[in-house]
């Protein structure tokens, strides 16, 4: 059984920062891709960044130069460094990781963290 545990959210004036964590246990050979998804309400569900298992990142353009994906292999977590954050950064946000365990491959998803961004 594997289950991605979430922390690091939390309620940060404009311009702050906080950090998220998303680590995957369980029954892991290795990881794929480390994915962050954010939903507001009544929006739908967004790719924010993502990490492949070579170290190659891709964001949103709505969050470049402010937000930084990584990884730590050993640990099987996945990181969300987010700086000079704004009121519209508030949102539930998720991580996704394409984990292979020893008899298959599967889309695992975290429960989710609140960021609440005030002005």
């Amino acid at each position: 059984q594997v289950q991605l545990v979430e922390s690091g959210g939390g309620l940060v004036q404009a311009g702050g920062s906080l950090r998220l964590s998303c680590a995957a246990s369980g029954s892991i050979r290795s990881i794929d891709a480390m994915n962050w998804y954010r939903q507001a309400p009544g929006n739908q569900r967004e790719l924010v960044a993502a990490v492949t298992s070579g170290g190659i990142t891709n964001y949103a353009d709505s969050v470049k130069g402010r937000f930084t994906i990584s990884r730590d292999n050993a640990k099987n977590t996945a990181y969300l460094q987010m700086n000079s954050l704004k009121p519209e950064d508030t949102a539930v946000y998720y991580c996704k990781m394409n984990i292979r365990t020893l008899l298959t491959s599967y889309v695992y998803w975290g429960q989710g963290t609140q960021v609440t961004v005030s002005s």
